[in-house]
């Protein structure tokens, strides 16, 4: 959950000049960040990035694997009713295998196995965009035939063949071995059976964030539907969105409104916030200020 801190409803006048909108030109306000993988992070989603679209989790399947390769998503979202799940750029979702040790940096899906469970798979220079999920829960292991597997809280992660449509789920349960997984690695399960949590506390000096990824849809959504992303970067002067905004992706401290001109409800956000409902934002951010 969210770290954050509500407050009462309170008034922008103690801004100055007018409010300035936030828009898809302000894309990619992060710089990607690579570690020993060679894979280059990168806050917010694919769209909000602008990946083409022709490549990465989006490429046909007759593509070379350069080409599949040169991004991957992995975002959280509600997959055949289980949410918080984990599904890729293309909305496929993604299953962890229970025959694979935790943390034990093998995969025991090889050979025949693979063609049915497709491996999410990383190369040097592969984009990776996580909206949702913590940079800490992504990992990486090395597959027998050499290939670098991407992990969600030390569990290989997959995608099976038989999921056709976005939001499929035909590879739950399979062989009681196979399950949906959510975005710290553990298995995802609908809404009704997750335990109820309140917003964390805000985060001890917490950086001011440097950019931060709005979107239209819940559960980081800017691909079904009319939904769409746009990637700000915040300042001390009170900007408003284009409408309500119902999840976001910050890389530090930001303060919401509920209504533009930093009018209405706020709150401190320093984390991922996948429904703002979940913080007593029904309709969505409409503003936003550093803190």
């Amino acid at each position: 959950m969210s770290a954050v801190a509500l407050t009462a409803c309170q008034t922008g006048s103690a801004q100055s000049g007018n409010p300035a909108p936030a828009t898809e030109t302000q894309q990619q306000a992060a710089a990607a960040v690579s570690d020993e993988s060679g894979v280059d992070f990168l806050r917010g989603s694919a769209n909000s990035n602008k990946a083409d679209r022709t490549t990465g989790d989006r490429a046909p399947e007759a593509a070379a694997p350069e080409v599949k390769q040169k991004w991957v998503e992995l975002r959280v979202a509600n997959a055949g009713g289980l949410e918080p799940a984990v599904v890729n750029g293309a909305g496929r979702t993604v299953y962890w295998f229970s025959d694979d040790p935790v943390n034990g940096g093998v995969s025991n899906c090889n050979g025949e196995c693979e063609k049915t469970w497709t491996p999410i798979t990383v190369a040097k220079g592969t984009k990776l965009f996580f909206p949702g999920i913590k940079r800490e829960n992504i990992g990486f292991i090395k597959r027998k035939d050499g290939k670098t597997q991407v992990t969600l809280g030390g569990r290989p992660t997959y995608l099976f063949t038989k999921d056709t449509q976005p939001g499929d789920i035909k590879g739950q349960n399979v062989g009681n071995k196979w399950f949906v997984i959510n975005p710290e690695g553990k298995r995802a399960t609908a809404p009704a059976e997750a335990p109820t949590t309140q917003p964390a506390p805000p985060v001890s000096g917490a950086k001011p964030a440097d950019s931060v990824t709005f979107f239209t849809g819940k559960n980081f959504d800017d691909f079904s539907g009319n939904n769409f992303a746009t990637g700000v970067k915040p300042s001390k002067t009170c900007a408003d969105l284009r409408g309500g905004f119902k999840s976001l992706s910050p890389d530090g401290a930001v303060k919401i409104w509920s209504e533009p001109g930093c009018k209405g409800k706020s709150a401190v956000v320093s984390d991922d916030v996948r429904d703002t409902a979940d913080l007593g934002f029904p309709n969505g951010v409409q503003s936003y200020i550093l803190p």
